[in-house]
């Protein structure tokens, strides 16, 4: 199938279309045929009707993000059925007849600009000759979110990365949903080929708990602990947490208690069916080059000297860190970042990793990709 992905830059659009890499680097693995085409269409491919058309050229599908949330109030009520409109033509110039799965919001059932906008842009494709699902979402959260922009768990999260404290409306409650439950939702719509609304519910949390459950998840993980992740809605936030401190917060330092015996320190602790295991690695081999969608992993080189590279997936957004058993470092894997561990010394490397999980063989949450 080949899928389009608008706003494939935005928090839901690069969930969706990371997603739809991760089938396509797994059945690249298991040497068998790719059983999507992935097409991620910016804002500057919809400024251009002839390149809007021409990127959806021969797409079975197309998942829509893309749309406007903020600024003058006419701009914003204007925008997102002008997008709509947009991608309609281009549908029709380009001869395709695409599933759509439009991404709208629970702000559709009130009269504001924006829930006007958003109500509009999903008539407007309602009332065209596509296949159309209504994915009506919550507030997402989600990793690489941007604080400071309609997302107030990303902006909380950078507060507490900065050490400041934000100001919080005490009686604000928002209904949660992590990026990549949507993103799989609306996939598994186009799958499915379901149509009419749908709405996944998010978790209902005051704004005053979700800070304290953030302000707990950074007492422990700077006191070199890892909270419990059972809850899938704790794994995801927790998960939003520690991404929302790449790259600026790594490598983590830890507490090396050293005597003249040699040195003592904790790799990892806390966290639930953790797995832990040793590797060595011979001068100027490479290990990793995959990505995972949740889970939580930890690098940690106690021999050797290496380097570490983690690129965000979808981007050429590659940081490099160095790494030694001279000086013990944590490393811990952001989600949906591609990485890999180089020896660049001139002995074996011996590195220590840790998992929040038990390694599943049926659902290894593995997927090749070089760095």
């Amino acid at each position: 199938m080949k899928i389009a992905v608008t706003g494939a830059r935005g928090l839901i659009g690069w969930h969706a279309a990371s997603r739809i890499h991760a089938q396509i680097c797994a059945a690249r693995f298991r040497s068998e045929a790719a059983p999507h085409e992935l097409v991620q269409i910016d804002h500057a491919t919809f400024v251009d009707g002839a390149k809007l058309a021409s990127a959806l050229k021969g797409v079975d599908a197309i998942l829509h993000f893309a749309g406007v949330n903020r600024g003058d109030d006419g701009m914003v009520e204007e925008a997102n059925p002008e997008i709509a409109r947009a991608l309609v033509s281009a549908c029709e110039t380009a001869g395709v007849k695409p599933r759509i799965v439009y991404a709208n919001s629970t702000h559709a059932a009130s009269d504001t600009p924006y829930g006007r906008s958003k109500r509009i842009a999903g008539e407007v494709l309602e009332a065209s000759s596509l296949a159309y699902s209504d994915l009506v979402l919550p507030h997402i959260f989600g990793e690489c979110a941007r604080p400071y922009y309609n997302n107030v768990t990303a902006t909380l999260i950078d507060k507490i990365w900065r050490g400041e404290t934000p100001s919080i409306n005490a009686d604000g409650r928002v209904q949660l949903l992590h990026a990549g439950a949507a993103a799989q939702t609306a996939i598994d719509a186009l799958i499915e080929k379901r149509t009419g609304r749908i709405a996944p519910k998010g978790r209902d949390i005051a704004v005053t708990d979700l800070y304290a459950k953030l302000v707990d998840f950074h007492a422990l993980y700077t006191a070199n602990i890892f909270p419990d992740l059972t809850d899938p809605f704790d794994l995801s936030l927790f998960n939003s947490y520690r991404t929302g401190g790449y790259p600026d917060h790594y490598p983590r330092a830890l507490k090396v208690n050293a005597d003249p015996r040699g040195v003592l320190f904790e790799s990892a602790k806390g966290g639930s069916a953790a797995q832990s295991f040793l590797s060595t690695t011979v001068p100027g081999q490479k290990r990793g080059d995959h990505f995972h969608l949740d889970l939580v992993e930890r690098f940690l080189v106690v021999k050797g000297d290496a380097i570490i590279r983690i690129r965000r997936v979808l981007t050429d957004e590659v940081h490099e860190f160095a790494v030694s058993g001279d000086r013990p470092v944590a490393i811990d894997m952001p989600p949906l970042h591609t990485h890999n561990i180089e020896n660049r010394g001139k002995e074996d490397v011996i590195t220590f990793f840790w998992s929040h999980r038990l390694f599943d063989p049926a659902n290894p949450d593995t997927y090749a990709d070089p760095v």
